[in-house]
C-alpha cells in the first residue's frame, strides 16, 4: 500500500512538472506557449524550427496583473558542432523580453495572454539545432518572472547576456534580485 502512494505522488509530481526533470528552477504552474495555433501542451511536446521561428505568444489560466520578464533557453547545445558527440552539453539563451503586461485579451482556449512591446534585453532568436546522428532533440525552456520596478541587467552580467552561450539562469536569478518563476514550460525542437 505505501509502495502504491509513494508511486502516486512521484507520478503526480512529475505530472505537475512545467520545466525538465532535473532543471533548476523547477516550475510547477504552466506558462501558455502558443507557435501560432499551435499551444505547447503538454510540457515537453516537440515542435519544429519551422513551427518556433517567430516569437509565441504567452499568458496563463491565471489572472495576472504585473510586468513580466519572459525568457526562453535551449538546455542541449553541443560543445562542438562539427562533433557534438565530444563533451558536455551547455545552455543558450534565446530570448529575455521585458515589460510583458496582461493585454485584455483571452485566447480560444481561455488563455490570459500577456504583450510586450520591447524587444530587449534579447530578442527572441528561434530554435535552429544542428541536424545530429543520431538525432538530439533540444529542449527549450520557457519561463515567466515578476520583473522588478526599474529592472535593468546586472553589470555582471552583461556580457553573459551578450554571449548567449552558457547562461547560467540561476546566477542570473541571484543577481538580478528575480524571485522564483511564476510559470514555465517547455518544448523540444530536433535538427
Amino acid at each position: 500500500m505505501l509502495t502504491k502512494i509513494i508511486v502516486a505522488l512521484a507520478l503526480l509530481s512529475f505530472a505537475r512538472a512545467q520545466t525538465p526533470e532535473g532543471f533548476v528552477p523547477s516550475v510547477s504552474s504552466q506558462l501558455d506557449v502558443l507557435f501560432g495555433t499551435k499551444a505547447v501542451s503538454p510540457p515537453g511536446m516537440s515542435l519544429t524550427k519551422a513551427e518556433t521561428a517567430k516569437q509565441p505568444i504567452i499568458g496563463t489560466n491565471e489572472t495576472l496583473t504585473g510586468t513580466y520578464l519572459f525568457m526562453m533557453i535551449d538546455l542541449d547545445v553541443p560543445a562542438s558542432f562539427t562533433n557534438p558527440s565530444s563533451g558536455p552539453r551547455r545552455t543558450n539563451l534565446h530570448a529575455m523580453v521585458q515589460d510583458f503586461k496582461p493585454d485584455g485579451q483571452t485566447s480560444a482556449a481561455g488563455v490570459q495572454t500577456l504583450a510586450s512591446t520591447a524587444k530587449t534585453p534579447v530578442a527572441y532568436i528561434g530554435p535552429a539545432p544542428p541536424a545530429e546522428t543520431p538525432p538530439h532533440p533540444h529542449r527549450y525552456v520557457t519561463l515567466l518572472f515578476e520583473q522588478p520596478e526599474g529592472f535593468a541587467v546586472p553589470e555582471s552580467q552583461k556580457s553573459q547576456i551578450r554571449q548567449k552561450i552558457g547562461f547560467n539562469v540561476t546566477t542570473f536569478i541571484e543577481a538580478a534580485a528575480l524571485k522564483a518563476p511564476v510559470a514555465g514550460n517547455y518544448f523540444t525542437v530536433s535538427g
